[in-house]
């Protein structure tokens, strides 16, 4: 029954049909549209004024950002605790009454946007000769972009209007219908004329609430991020490989130049992995714990862009994600929201490298594990349960925190996430090798000349050279600076993606690219020489094998890594677009949630 209802939902999805009527997209109450009294902003308390109001918009569709995108996926499953919206939800049952189905939310939203875009001065300079608008002016559209995405993403042919409505009247024209494809390409056009100028200039306001130390710039959607979104599922409609090679030119320029010109946002070295010692590797030390949980802003801080939650109910636009995901007082310690058992099989199916002290020696953890500690580790990291006891009855019950909804601000994007979007990029740009570097080693350009430039074409090598990550910048960790934290006086800050979870990758037997089979060097009379062989460039066939190989890769990646923050629909959806039957491949991805013994059920 459930494989079927997903299979009629998924067909109306990706071919780009929607869960809610559009009659009522524009039922919003107009007055609350800011400055409409007024013909211009074109002070500054103005435009702090109608931008607070914007975020404070964005509040509304905070959690639903995240439920529709893990409830409808694969990696989470629902407790009796569970509301009946969520339920339908995660049986794609989704009516006009659930009240996670408000369309109106994003338009108001995207009006507000509309108004501000329309009516801000951006030709106004200080005394200085400095724009006064134009960061705001940037920002905002980098936001309505950002919206009507999410929005047509959820209910595909949208009615699209770029100008203010502020009357009834305006709000009942038949507006044109935009689909996922012209969404993309209409706000690909509208954004690139600010990227070389504004794309890396934010408002700055200080400290707002629980943002301390200019970390308001997190609550702002960086235009080259949002720009490779919009590249990344055009060309998975289109499957233009120039797209994706935008796609990926607009993650990479977001990423160069984020703290500054010539400046670096590497990987890091957030890991979790076990140590093998020399008669027991029962232990695992992690470099750092605080990855995707630091809510601080800095050079080298994993998160990017949030939307604020207020602290209390009675504020209005209090995020309801800790309740739903972990057991607390607010909650009486009942969650709705728990793992999957196909989120258990992912993490458990990983077969983790792990290191001897030496750096030269390695073995596998075993796969029976127990408490979650088999494969990929960061399952471990993210989630505990156990029992408490109810103080007045002694009633024993569970109890489950999924620590990345812990917050009470909502996150959005952060820096692993973007690379993984680089490395999906690069893949449908027909690098895979590149791709898989991410994944397994990092990427610089030491990588570049001994794992990419040899096996592919001299026009992919020139346009693969602009994605410049100097190894002064980026320095490739190695397994001697993991176990001692030595190995040199170079830069060490960038690993592999996987190695975050499962172990030291580069050594991981089970975690290899497809290859030719070599060629061996012979001597005058036509005998190998040992050691030696020709290395040729990867033939188209083995090209789009080791595409296929590392899109698989990546969509594991994007779970072990992304669970539970709210991605994981809309990858599956994205990358369902690229098989040959995408209805059947979202199906049974989201299928598998019950896990490989039930998919059918």
């Amino acid at each position: 029954i459930m494989m079927t209802k997903i299979y009629k939902y998924v067909f109306a999805v990706l071919a780009i049909g929607g869960f809610a009527s559009c009659s009522d997209f524009f039922d919003q109450e107009y007055e609350h549209v800011i400055f409409t009294e007024t013909d211009h902003l074109n002070s500054a308390t103005d435009s702090i004024y109608s931008v607070i109001g914007i975020l404070n918009k964005l509040q509304a569709i905070g959690d639903r950002t995240v439920l529709l995108g893990e409830v409808r996926g694969d990696l989470v499953d629902l407790t009796k605790e569970a509301n009946s919206d969520l339920r339908d939800m995660a049986l794609f049952n989704i009516g006009d009454d659930n009240r996670y189905n408000n369309p109106t939310d994003y338009y108001a939203i995207i009006n507000n946007c509309n108004y501000f875009i329309a009516n801000a001065d951006t030709a106004l300079k200080n005394n200085r000769n400095d724009y006064i608008f134009m960061k705001e002016y940037a920002a905002v559209k980098a936001i309505r972009a950002w919206t009507y995405l999410q929005l047509v993403l959820n209910y595909g042919s949208v009615p699209f209007v770029t100008e203010p409505i502020l009357s009834k009247l305006e709000a009942e024209q038949n507006y044109p219908k935009y689909d996922l494809q012209a969404v993309c390409e209409y706000f690909i056009n509208d954004l690139m004329p600010l990227t070389d100028r504004w794309a890396d200039e934010y408002p700055n306001y200080g400290n707002i609430r629980s943002l301390r130390d200019g970390a308001s710039r997190l609550l702002f959607f960086p235009m080259n991020v949002v720009l490779g979104d919009l590249n990344l599922w055009l060309a998975s409609v289109t499957g233009n490989k120039s797209t994706y090679r935008e796609a990926a030119m607009r993650y990479y320029k977001y990423i160069s130049q984020r703290n500054g010109d010539n400046s670096a946002y590497p990987t890091g070295m957030n890991y979790y992995m076990w140590y093998w010692g020399s008669t027991a590797w029962n232990s695992f030390t992690s470099a750092s714990s605080g990855d995707w949980s630091d809510e601080e802003y800095g050079q080298n801080t994993e998160l990017i862009t949030i939307i604020a939650g207020d602290s209390i109910r009675a504020e209005g636009n209090y995020s309801e994600l800790r309740n739903l995901f972990y057991s607390r007082e607010d909650n009486d310690y009942r969650v709705s929201i728990i793992p999957s058992q196909g989120m258990f099989e992912l993490s458990e199916s990983q077969a983790n490298c792990c290191l001897a002290s030496n750096g030269i020696s390695f073995s596998y953890a075993p796969a029976d594990l127990t408490d979650h500690k088999a494969g990929d580790l960061r399952l471990y990291r993210s989630y505990s349960w156990g029992q408490a006891t109810n103080r007045l009855t002694g009633e024993r019950f569970d109890v489950s925190y999924v620590e990345k909804q812990s917050f009470q601000n909502i996150h959005i994007y952060r820096r692993t996430q973007l690379y993984l979007r680089l490395a999906e990029a690069l893949n449908g740009a027909g690098i895979p090798r590149a791709a898989f570097s991410i994944l397994s080693t990092g990427l610089n350009n030491e990588i570049y000349q001994t794992s990419v430039y040899p096996y592919c074409s001299e026009s992919d090598s020139i346009w693969i050279s602009q994605l410049d990550f100097p190894e002064t910048r980026y320095g490739i960790v190695t397994a001697q600076y993991i176990t001692s934290s030595s190995g040199g006086t170079g830069v060490y800050n960038t690993m592999g993606i996987h190695s975050r979870g499962s172990g030291w990758t580069p050594y991981n037997e089970f975690y290899r690219l497809p290859e030719a089979e070599p060629i061996p060097v012979v001597d005058e009379e036509g005998n190998p020489i040992e050691g030696l062989f020709v290395i040729e460039k990867d033939s188209p066939d083995l090209v789009e094998k080791q595409q296929a190989f590392v899109d698989s890769l990546l969509l594991n990646e994007n779970g072990l890594e992304m669970a539970f923050e709210g991605p994981r629909f809309y990858d599956i959806m994205r990358f369902a677009m690229r098989q040959s039957n995408p209805e059947k491949f979202l199906a049974e991805k989201v299928a598998a949630r019950r896990g490989k013994n039930n998919i059918d059920s």
